[in-house]
């Protein structure tokens, strides 16, 4: 596990004043990278640092003689449209580029004035993905998502015997995952009602989110060579929110016997911030499995996994319909979960990933699954929430939701807070549902 240092100093404050301020998600102890330009300007595409309301151009800061020339080389992969180079340098080159960046946007710095000309207001900015997904994995990592869901197919035994003895995954579509703002239609797939006798294709009736972390693999490992529990965080470059939108009719009908293909792969939303893991140290939390659940193989425990192993960070979901829209509402939120729920973590994910010898590359990305709590208000899809469609959910300005209709507006939200750490957050990941194309 990373530890703390002298970039997580809650006392720390930045001159850029808008990174002080107790609502900022990126305050000077975050730092998240993303890939971004100035909309409208037609610029290319490269790599800034979140601070306050701002981006710090790392390729203009670089320029300008903000960092040492030993940093040329690693600052040279930042002038790219994605961080996989940079990514694939190692947690050592990550971490020195926090410090430096660390102390030259901290009060009193004597870069300020340098640093200042590179600032670009993230309200002027647009993204795009961070990384090049090579390749992506869809985890299944909350026992009260797996639980709930098993309920509403298997109420004597929802859970299938393997939950407990090995991290369930399967490899997704990476070609569909856009960045928070990107849009999508309703998909089309094959439905067949429970008294039909052949299916039809049509719209997606069952529409549902997914609310999910996202986890960025830094450096690779060779094919055959295993990742080791302690070392598996090594390889991680830092963490995102993911919404894996999900066509629950599509599903229902396809998913057997080798899980979910046209019911996942049509649109996947990330945020455009990734936090490195080295942000998250503050907010690490020791990761337990109860006394009387069966305990991990010996490949996915350790001590260090037990004392530091889960991350504190809380997750919401917010929905705004058309009609909340139209009428000039907010969004409403309709979950509060958070990531230590995870039945199994981020290290074990890598570990049994690679423990046959699968190469995992930089870029690669590994959605958690549904992160949902153990109490109703904690439940990450609307599959849980409505009991499979049974019990809607009531918005507060008087609609009703099963699963989403076109227009609704979906907006996950993360932060990290705790009583020796100031707040830190991961923007959102947000899109709306729009009609379905012709077919």
């Amino acid at each position: 596990m990373l530890n703390l240092n002298e970039t997580h100093n809650p006392s720390l404050r930045s001159w850029v004043a808008s990174a002080n301020t107790n609502d900022t998600d990126f305050p000077i102890q975050n730092l998240p990278f993303a890939i971004f330009r100035r909309a409208g300007h037609g610029e290319s595409y490269r790599a800034g640092v979140a601070i306050g309301e701002h981006i710090v151009d790392l390729r203009a800061a670089h320029k300008a003689g903000v960092f040492p020339m030993e940093m040329t080389p690693a600052l040279k992969t930042l002038y790219k449209p994605r961080l996989n180079k940079f990514m694939a340098l190692g947690k050592e080159t990550w971490s020195a580029l926090r410090l430096h960046l660390s102390n030259s946007l901290k009060e009193g710095a004597p870069q300020s004035a340098q640093l200042e000309a590179c600032l670009i207001p993230q309200a002027q900015a647009e993204y795009k993905i961070p990384a090049r997904i090579g390749d992506y994995t869809d985890f299944y990592t909350s026992i009260h998502h797996a639980t709930n869901v098993g309920k509403l197919f298997r109420p004597d035994n929802p859970l299938l015997p393997n939950y407990q003895w090995v991290p369930i995954g399967y490899h997704g579509r990476s070609s569909s995952i856009k960045v928070s703002g990107s849009d999508f239609h309703r998909p089309h797939g094959q439905l067949k009602a429970p008294d039909a006798d052949a299916p039809v294709l049509e719209p997606c009736k069952r529409l549902d989110y997914e609310l999910e972390v996202g986890i960025y693999i830094g450096e690779g490992n060779e094919i055959g060579s295993p990742i080791k529990l302690d070392q598996a965080e090594d390889h991680v470059f830092g963490l995102c929110l993911f919404n894996d939108w999900s066509a629950r009719d599509i599903q229902g009908w396809e998913y057997q016997p080798l899980g979910p293909f046209l019911s996942k792969s049509f649109a996947s939303t990330v945020s455009p911030w990734i936090v490195t893991m080295e942000a998250l140290a503050p907010y690490r939390q020791n990761w337990d499995r109860p006394s009387d659940h069966p305990q991990p193989l010996p490949y996915l425990d350790s001590h260090d996994l037990r004392n530091g192993g889960a991350v504190d960070m809380q997750l919401e979901v917010y929905i705004q319909t058309a009609a909340m829209r139209a009428e000039g509402m907010e969004p409403e939120r309709i979950a509060l979960s958070n990531f230590n729920q995870s039945y199994w973590s981020i290290s074990q994910m890598v570990a049994h990933h690679s423990v046959n010898g699968c190469n995992l590359k930089p870029g690669d990305l590994f959605g958690s699954g549904t992160m949902s709590g153990p109490n109703p208000e904690s439940v990450g899809a609307l599959l849980e929430a409505t009991v499979g469609g049974r019990e809607p959910i009531m918005l507060g300005h008087g609609e009703k939701r099963t699963f989403l209709e076109d227009g609704d507006t979906v907006i996950l939200k993360g932060h990290c807070v705790n009583d020796n750490a100031p707040k830190i957050g991961f923007g959102e990941a947000k899109a709306t549902v729009l009609p379905a194309k012709e077919v």
